[in-house]
């Protein structure tokens, strides 16, 4: 909806960037800027919105989600991934890489931008770290940073070879933010269908070791100290290896972290059923790891969650669970997820900085400040509402999503971004 002049009424703001944090106010919208905050205004031309419990918060930004366009958009296109955005709340969306061809070159970058430029959800790409990622030689960052690749990274792809590694860490430093890399060594990891415990055994499924977390994250870190450079994180996932971040953290060594929204969810006792709507990588661990990732967003050791958001076609998961592909899609679903996850262990406020302000500090990117005079990017969420996912509410092209039938609580009621507005508050 492109209306004029949009008044929002009694919206609790949730925003700790802004002197405005936890009041209840209207908000009058003009064209792309908040106009006037303040309590009982009035505007006669105006759209007015309102629902019960309301709340608004800079919009929602997700670190991490593929949309596999170009290459294979029977899965998702930037269409369909940005009208999951919008049901999940999110006014900002970066792209991983990982397309087919990869996003390698600076006209990959171009074309993703045309794409989405329409739309009301920022997407912001970012581009591969090798060419083709095939981890043999560095693409055209400089070219495509330029271009407005939001970052660098090889995607579900992580870079085996060291020296070519140490050398991206090297090159990008002084031109854009810190590579995101996978926490995942690859030839420890390979084979393997779940976490790697005593479900797994019981399973008869090959396990993910902890260990191939650990030994990535621990080469990654030397490597970015030795390149006087930092990293994030994708994805971290088990207990074992945010006691080594810790401990690199009391060493001064620069990196960040995010978790995916799955892993604050689901555990590896949620795999009884094979249902490969729950194989994830990385994959879902013990009931432990999860408390230990809730933990580590607490102390702020891990400062983003990510959707990890896959799509993938139904010939790839109704399969055998050996056979069938990693991934979930989580973008619809995201917040109610969250909600219920971290119920009584975070409140709003620290989650809004988990989903809202760090991925955007993490990227370098402007935060959406909620105050008069600032652009208008917005998300409005009722945190309380409790609702069961239901395949109806799906927008993506695939149904990989291992929340159907889950409860959730707390739900997107709608966005305001680019001078549009969206209202879910009926969805």
């Amino acid at each position: 909806m492109n209306a004029k002049r949009i008044l929002i009424r009694k919206a609790r703001i949730v925003d700790t960037t802004s002197p405005h944090h936890d009041q209840v106010v209207d908000l009058l919208l003009e064209e792309d800027t908040i106009r006037q905050i303040g309590t009982g205004l009035s505007d006669e031309e105006a759209e007015v919105f309102e629902a019960p419990n309301l709340h608004v918060s800079p919009g929602w930004f997700d670190l991490r989600a593929h949309f596999w366009d170009p290459g294979n958009e029977e899965k998702e296109d930037i269409e369909s991934g940005i009208n999951a955005a919008i049901f999940g709340g999110f006014t900002g969306v970066a792209l991983s890489p990982d397309t087919n061809p990869p996003i390698d070159s600076k006209a990959d970058v171009e074309y993703v931008y045309k794409k989405a430029e329409e739309f009301p959800v920022g997407i912001y790409p970012f581009g591969a770290i090798t060419k083709g990622q095939k981890g043999e030689e560095l693409s055209e960052m400089y070219d495509m940073f330029q271009a407005g690749a939001v970052g660098f990274s090889q995607g579900k792809h992580p870079i085996t070879n060291t020296a070519l590694l140490k050398l991206a860490l090297q090159y990008h430093r002084n031109f854009a933010p810190p590579l995101h890399v996978m926490a995942l060594d690859q030839s420890l990891a390979k084979g393997g269908q779940m976490h790697e415990g005593e479900k797994s055994i019981y399973l008869g499924l090959k396990g993910i070791p902890a260990l191939a977390e650990e030994v990535e994250v621990q080469r990654n870190l030397h490597l970015a100290r030795y390149a006087e450079s930092s990293v994030h994180f994708m994805g971290i996932s088990a207990q074992s290896t945010l006691d080594i971040l810790r401990q690199a953290r009391q060493e001064g060594k620069s990196f960040t972290a995010d978790v995916p929204v799955g892993n604050l969810y689901f555990t590896d006792d949620d795999l009884d059923s094979y249902d490969t709507n729950l194989k994830a990588l990385p994959p879902f661990r013990s009931v432990d790891d999860r408390k230990a990732l809730i933990d580590a967003l607490k102390e702020g050791l891990i400062s983003a969650i990510a959707s990890d958001h896959l799509p993938q076609d139904i010939e790839n998961k109704k399969c055998e669970f050996d056979h069938a592909a990693f991934g979930i899609i989580s973008l619809e679903s995201f917040a109610g997820a969250i909600g219920r996850a971290l119920d009584g262990q975070l409140n709003w406020g620290q989650i809004i900085e988990l989903i809202s302000i760090n991925p955007r500090k993490i990227l370098g990117l402007e935060v959406p400040t909620i105050e008069e005079g600032n652009w208008a990017e917005l998300t409005f969420f009722d945190p309380q509402l409790e609702w069961t996912f239901a395949r109806n509410h799906l927008q993506s092209k695939s149904a990989n999503s291992p929340f159907i039938g889950k409860p959730l609580k707390g739900k997107s009621l709608g966005i305001f971004n680019k001078g549009t507005m969206v209202w879910l508050a009926h969805s």
